[in-house]
C-alpha cells in the first residue's frame, strides 16, 4: 500500500502506484486541471510519474514558486520542436532555463532572420493549441544515442556519448518531437500560454572557439501576460537609457 501525505498532515492510501495527478485528481478535479508537476519527499516530478513508495507529496501549481522554471524550461523544448517543425535539417543540441527565459542551440545551414522568428513564434503558439501530451520515457545511453543518430541529431548523440554507461537516460516526447531531458515538464503544450521569442545570437558548441558556431535563440516565459509586458517595458527602457543610443 503506498500512503500520500499532503501539506496539511491529511493521508490518502493507494493499493496501486499512484501518480500526482492521480493524487490531484482525488483531492479537487479543479486541482487536477491546475496541476503542473508534483514534490515527492522535497524530489520535484513530473505529474504522471508513478509515486512507487508512500512518501510526502505537494501539488505544484501556477501559484508556485517552482511552477516558473518549469514553465520555461518547457518553452525551450517548445521552441525546438517548432524550429524542427520549420526546418527539418536543423540539429538540436541544447536549451537550458536563464534568468528571465531560455535559449536553445541551433546547427543550420544559414542565418535565422528576423521573419523566421516570427514564424517560430506563432509555430509555437499552434503547437500550444495541438495540446500536445509531454511524455517520459528513458533509454540505456547506448539505446538513446541509436535513437538520436537515427534522427540526424549528432551534437545530441556527442553529449549522450559522454554519460557514464550504465546510466539510464530519460526523454520527453511531445507529438512528433523528442528531446533528451531530467525534467520535469508541463504534462501537456497548453499550459505553456505566455512567451515570447526574442533575438539570435552566435555560440560556439560546447563554448570552444575551435568548434562550430551555432546559431542561439533566445525567448522569455512567464505565468502571466502581465508579467511578460512589465518585463518587456522594462527591456525597452533600458534600451533608452543605454549609453551607446544617449552617445549618438
Amino acid at each position: 500500500m503506498v500512503e500520500i501525505t499532503l501539506p496539511d498532515g491529511n493521508t490518502l492510501s493507494w493499493d496501486t502506484h499512484p501518480t500526482g495527478f492521480a493524487v490531484a485528481e482525488k483531492i479537487a478535479p479543479s486541482l487536477a486541471k491546475a496541476a503542473i508537476a508534483v514534490v515527492v519527499d522535497d524530489e520535484l516530478r513530473d505529474l504522471h510519474a508513478p509515486i512507487t513508495a508512500s512518501a510526502k507529496l505537494r501539488i505544484i501549481t501556477a501559484k508556485d514558486p517552482e511552477a516558473l522554471e518549469i514553465i520555461r524550461h518547457s518553452s525551450a523544448h517548445l521552441l525546438a520542436q517548432a524550429v524542427k517543425r520549420l526546418y527539418p535539417s536543423v540539429q538540436v543540441t541544447i536549451g537550458p532555463v536563464i534568468e528571465n527565459g531560455f535559449y536553445y542551440d541551433f546547427s543550420f545551414e544559414r542565418g535565422f532572420t528576423p521573419e523566421d522568428l516570427e514564424k517560430i513564434q506563432q509555430t509555437m503558439k499552434k503547437i500550444v493549441k495541438e495540446g500536445l501530451q509531454v511524455e517520459r520515457y528513458t533509454l540505456s545511453r547506448d539505446e538513446a544515442i541509436a535513437f538520436f543518430k537515427s534522427q540526424g541529431e549528432h551534437y545530441k548523440a556527442e553529449i549522450i556519448a559522454d554519460i557514464p554507461q550504465d546510466e539510464i537516460l530519460s526523454l520527453y516526447r511531445q507529438g512528433e518531437f523528442t528531446d533528451l531531458c531530467r525534467g520535469p515538464h508541463v504534462p501537456n503544450t497548453r499550459f505553456l500560454k505566455v512567451f515570447k521569442v526574442q533575438h539570435v545570437a552566435g555560440a560556439y558548441w560546447r563554448g570552444d572557439h575551435n568548434n562550430a558556431m551555432l546559431q542561439r535563440i533566445y525567448g522569455t516565459a512567464w505565468l502571466s501576460k502581465d508579467d511578460q509586458d512589465a518585463y518587456l517595458h522594462q527591456l525597452e527602457e533600458a534600451k533608452k537609457r543605454d549609453h551607446r543610443v544617449l552617445a549618438k
